[in-house]
C-alpha cells in the first residue's frame, strides 16, 4: 500500500529527470527566491562590513535607513550581477548529482555520498561565484554619494549612470587596483565558508528530518517536516560559519589579503561578537530560499521526472 511506504522517502536520483524541465522551472523558482530574499543579502553585507554599529543598528534599522535614504533601488544594488551567480547554481546541482553517482560506485553511504558530493559541488560553484561576489558586493557598498568598500563609483557629469555602467566602472577599478586576481579575492575564505556550510547543511537536514519524522504522528505531510528540517539545517550552519562568512565579506570588500590579519583586526576592534554580524539578516535571507530549495526541489524533481516514469512509481 502507498501509506505504509510513505516514509522511507524515495530519494530521486539524476538519471530519472527530465532535464530541460528541471533547469528551466530551476531558473525560474530561483529568480522568484533572489527577487525576495536579496534586500536581507544586501543587508548583511553591509552590517558585516561596517565598523561597530556606525550606520546600521541591526538588520530591521538597515532595511528601514535604506528604504528612506536610497529607496527600493537601494536594497537591489548588485543584483543584476549577482544573478549571474544563477549559472553557478546550476553548476552546483549538476556536479552534486553526478558526484554522488560517481561516489556509489566505491560508496553507498549516503552521508558519504552527500559530503563529498556537497563539497566538490560548492568547489565548481565558489570558482564561478567569487568573482561576481566580489563586483556585487562593491555595488552592495555603494551609498547615496559615498562607498563603505574600497571602490566608489563614478558620477558621469551629475547623471546617474546606468546598471551596468556602474558594473562596468567597479570592474575596472578592481582589475587597476589588483589586476585579474582581484576578482578572486577572498576565494580561500569563500571555500572555507560555503564548503563547511555546504557539506553541515546536508547532514543536518537529515537529521532534524529524521527526529522531526519520529516525533510527527505518522500521516503528517513529509513535505512538511522537509520545509521545517530544510531552514532548522540552514540556520545551524549559517551560524556555524558566520565568524568565516564575516571575514570573508571584510576580505572581498575592504581589499584586504590575510584571512589571519582580518580575524585579528576584527577581534581586536568588536570582539567575538564581531563574528555574529549580520547573522540574523543571512538566517532570515537563508530561510526562504531553503524552505523552497527543499519543497521545491523534491516537487521540481517530481514536475521533472520522465513521463515514463511517473506511473511506474507511487509518489
Amino acid at each position: 500500500g502507498v501509506m505504509e511506504d510513505k516514509r522511507n522517502i524515495p530519494i530521486i536520483e539524476w538519471e530519472h529527470l527530465d532535464k530541460r524541465k528541471f533547469y528551466v522551472f530551476g531558473i525560474c523558482m530561483t529568480m522568484m527566491i533572489r527577487v525576495s530574499v536579496y534586500p536581507f543579502t544586501l543587508i548583511r553585507t553591509r552590517l558585516q562590513v561596517q565598523k561597530g554599529k556606525s550606520l546600521y543598528n541591526g538588520t530591521f534599522d538597515a532595511f528601514v535607513k535604506i528604504l528612506r535614504t536610497e529607496g527600493a533601488a537601494g536594497l537591489y544594488r548588485g543584483f543584476l550581477v549577482n544573478t549571474f551567480t544563477l549559472i553557478s547554481g546550476q553548476c552546483y546541482v549538476t556536479t552534486y548529482e553526478l558526484t554522488r553517482k560517481y561516489v556509489s560506485r566505491y560508496n553507498n553511504n549516503n552521508a558519504v555520498k552527500s559530503l563529498v558530493a556537497g563539497g566538490s559541488a560548492s568547489l565548481v560553484a565558489q570558482s564561478i561565484t567569487v568573482p561576481i561576489d566580489v563586483i556585487s558586493q562593491h555595488l552592495m557598498m555603494q551609498r547615496k554619494g559615498e562607498s563603505m568598500g574600497r571602490f566608489k563609483v563614478q558620477k558621469q557629469d551629475g547623471k546617474r549612470m546606468l546598471v551596468f555602467g556602474q558594473t562596468k566602472d567597479i570592474i575596472v577599478q578592481i582589475f587597476k587596483a589588483d589586476g585579474f586576481r582581484g576578482f578572486y579575492r577572498g576565494y580561500v575564505a569563500s571555500l572555507l565558508t560555503y564548503i563547511p556550510n555546504s557539506a553541515v547543511w546536508w547532514p543536518f537536514y537529515h537529521f532534524y528530518a529524521e527526529q522531526l519524522s519520529s516525533l510527527t504522528p505518522k500521516d503528517c505531510p513529509h513535505l512538511l517536516l522537509q520545509a521545517i528540517s530544510g531552514p532548522l539545517a540552514a540556520a545551524t550552519a549559517s551560524t556555524l560559519t558566520n565568524p568565516m562568512d564575516v571575514i570573508r565579506a571584510r576580505v572581498q570588500v575592504e581589499g584586504k589579503s590575510s584571512i589571519i590579519l582580518t580575524f585579528k583586526q576584527l577581534m581586536a576592534e568588536e570582539g567575538p561578537w564581531g563574528l555574529t554580524k549580520g547573522l540574523s539578516a543571512r538566517i532570515i535571507s537563508a530561510t526562504p530560499s531553503t524552505i523552497v530549495i527543499v519543497v521545491g526541489y523534491e516537487t521540481l524533481k517530481k514536475l521533472s521526472l520522465r513521463p515514463e516514469l511517473v506511473d511506474s512509481r507511487h509518489w
